[in-house]
């Protein structure tokens, strides 16, 4: 009796070629090199121009508004962060892996959690500087966030790892945990937008080169001769999230416009109006960067045939 709950060997798959597409690869080799530039472009403008960090400081000045209640769930969210809970993301991603036999799948998304978090260390403290440009001091470099970056990318290492139907569903799981994250350290005062948005481009730029790299051991096989390899599920999922980060980002460009007429003024004033901005502008480049990994995931991982 046939059992359909396991992929097929590729011997028994009658005319599979377990071959990658070239195309999907392609675009997201495309993406991410646009993920770099976008890291550097937000520190060009948020942390090397007096207008976008005016912004960017209104927002964190910004969150001591209801701090108090808010904290209260923010807490708990960054406090899940730490060594343990890398390690036991990771070691999930890892062990569904191999679970699937992805050997060298296994391999790739313990380096983009890796990856990710040095990547943002050594940004942060080595290869970008924050310049006094408001009056008095700012302190150092905050860009990117470490805790964004953490919760980012091992949500994006168990949606690469896991089977192909289960992806639309940890991209909404990861996306509102990422999100979460990100919000919470804009509620605590810990870091300012800028440095969030920063990280999620980190983990979608390492994302991405995974999605570029497919090889043929980590391509999805139909569970059955002749069974669909199409998810029309993660397009909905993918362009509703698009959808909702639109709406967000038009919220955070209208913050953005209006903290800008205001320029030069001392005190600072349209705080509240920026901490708004800039938790939409963290809300859509979550649902940005967590749509794009779910497409090019599914995309990359579907064999030519």
């Amino acid at each position: 009796m046939l059992d359909v709950t396991r992929p097929l060997p590729r011997h028994e798959l009658p005319g599979a070629r377990d071959e990658a597409r070239t195309a999907p690869r392609v675009l997201a080799a495309v993406v991410a090199l646009l993920a770099v530039l976008g890291v550097h472009a937000t520190w060009r403008y948020f942390v090397a121009t007096a207008r976008g960090q005016r912004f960017d400081e209104l927002a964190f000045e910004g969150a001591e508004h209801g701090q108090g209640r808010l904290w209260v769930l923010a807490e708990p969210v960054l406090d899940v962060v730490s060594v343990a809970f890398v390690v036991a993301g990771v070691g999930t991603a890892v062990v569904v892996a191999l679970v699937r036999r992805r050997w060298l799948l296994a391999v790739q998304v313990a380096v983009l959690v890796a990856g990710s978090n040095v990547t943002t260390q050594v940004a942060k403290h080595w290869f970008y500087e924050r310049p006094d440009l408001l009056p008095g001091w700012n302190g150092p470099n905050t860009l990117p966030s470490g805790h964004t970056t953490v919760a980012a990318s091992v949500s994006a290492a168990v949606l690469v790892a896991v089977p192909r139907a289960w992806r639309p569903a940890v991209a909404v799981v990861g996306a509102a945990w990422t999100g979460a994250m990100g919000v919470s350290t804009l509620v605590g005062q810990w870091h300012r937008p800028s440095d969030v948005v920063a990280a999620l481009l980190v983990v979608l730029a390492w994302g991405a080169a995974l999605c570029a790299l497919t090889g043929r051991s980590s391509l999805d096989l139909p569970t059955a001769p002749g069974a669909s390899m199409a998810t029309p599920g993660s397009s909905v999922v993918a362009g509703v999230m698009l959808v909702g980060g639109a709406v967000a980002a038009v919220l955070a460009a209208v913050a953005l416009a209006d903290v800008s007429t205001e320029a030069g003024r001392v005190p600072f004033e349209g705080d509240v109006t920026a901490y708004g901005g800039g938790v939409g502008g963290v809300l859509a480049v979550t649902a940005l960067v967590f749509a794009l990994l779910l497409l090019l995931r599914q995309a990359t991982a579907r064999p030519q045939r």
